[in-house]
């Protein structure tokens, strides 16, 4: 297939409707305006709609209403953005409603900066709503993952009846790169998507098969809310089978780099530099952040690492509790932070790496 040059959000839209998203609602919030003018644009073209809300509430309320009719159904927003979707993505975990939805991040907390960060890692990870549900949460290092994770998300959201988020930092979302775009589901396809949602969606006539429309008196009782929670949480841990993650240079390093999205593809970069001074440098990158591939820094030769290095743009740090789960305390850990719309150097790495390593 051929390649094109793609903004970072404009790709993450064009690859929803290719996965057949035929409904968009969003809000303008920088740095993901990109997306929903995407989608103003190209959803016509393929006989879907989209609707610029009056606010981020509404929006999200409208992806509730239309995902409950099986139709593929996305949103985005950028942080502060996100954090008002919070509700209405928790009443989608809830009634068990499959929908995708991309955050732009940037700067915090509350309004913070228009420029990227990493400061949603615990809200995506940890508490994205209300009542502990748990979501699939994949976290791009390139235009070309976000474009692969965006149409492979409206699979894992049908399949699982779950929300599914593209965590996607402000520099992914705004850089401009060369992609394969995947290949456009047919309409037929589309069609056929959602009809096999027919014994859940809401279609808003009588049936002629049970339907989950029709609620039995008593259904959200104690007793039977327990029930459904106890099923959410064998969901979850059925995905253990889904995680993702790049091991880079992992057997012989001496000190490992833990970073997921673009932090992760600047330390890379640091790794194949320190590689070329003789210094032995890994990455254990993330690429799904939930579940969290824990069981990757098992593989770290703790015989000769002196520390994990934890990347990211975040201040104070966030992703290095999950990289603590995976150590386990078997070496030092040590973090390089930035955060506030400031973009993780290579050099800031680079730095970390070597006072380690006269240690």
């Amino acid at each position: 297939m051929s390649r094109v040059f793609m903004k970072g959000c404009e790709a993450i839209a064009e690859a929803a409707v290719r996965a057949g998203c035929r409904f968009f609602a969003g809000y303008p919030i920088t740095p993901q305006n990109e997306i929903p003018e995407y989608f103003a644009r190209r959803l016509p073209e393929v006989g879907g709609n989209f609707v610029q809300g009056e606010s981020e509430v509404a929006s999200v309320s409208m992806i509730y209403g239309a995902a409950s009719t099986g139709t593929r159904s996305m949103t985005s927003s950028s942080s502060c953005g996100i954090s008002l979707k919070s509700e209405g993505i928790s009443y989608c975990a809830s009634a068990r409603i499959p929908m995708v939805y991309a955050n732009i991040s940037r700067g915090g907390p509350g309004v913070g900066s228009i420029q990227p960060a990493q400061q949603d890692y615990f809200q995506a990870t940890k508490a994205s709503g209300n009542g502990g549900f748990q979501m699939m949460v994949l976290a791009p290092a390139s235009v070309q993952e976000a474009v692969d994770m965006t149409y492979k998300a409206f699979d894992y959201a049908q399949r699982d009846r779950n929300p599914v988020l593209i965590l996607c930092d402000g520099v992914i979302g705004t850089m401009m790169e060369p992609v394969v775009l995947p290949e456009m589901k047919t309409e037929e396809e589309v069609a056929a998507l959602k009809t096999a949602n027919k014994e859940w969606a809401c279609i808003g006539h009588k049936l002629d098969y049970p339907n989950r429309a029709w609620i039995e008196p008593g259904q959200w009782q104690t007793s039977k809310m327990q029930e459904v929670n106890e099923e959410a949480a064998a969901l979850y841990a059925s995905w253990e089978k889904d995680v993702q993650v790049e091991e880079y240079m992992v057997e012989d390093a001496e000190i490992v780099i833990a970073a997921y999205g673009i932090s992760a593809r600047i330390s890379k970069s640091a790794v194949n530099v320190l590689r070329g001074e003789g210094i032995k440098v890994g990455l254990i990158r993330p690429i799904t952040v939930s579940p969290f591939p824990y069981k990757a820094f098992d593989n770290i030769n703790y015989g000769v690492c002196k520390a994990v290095l934890d990347v990211e743009m975040s201040i104070p740090a966030q992703f290095v509790q999950d990289v603590e789960k995976g150590v386990k305390e078997r070496c030092p850990i040590e973090t390089c932070l930035c955060s506030g719309g400031n973009i993780m150097s290579r050099e800031a790495i680079i730095t970390a790496i070597k006072k380690i390593n006269e240690n």
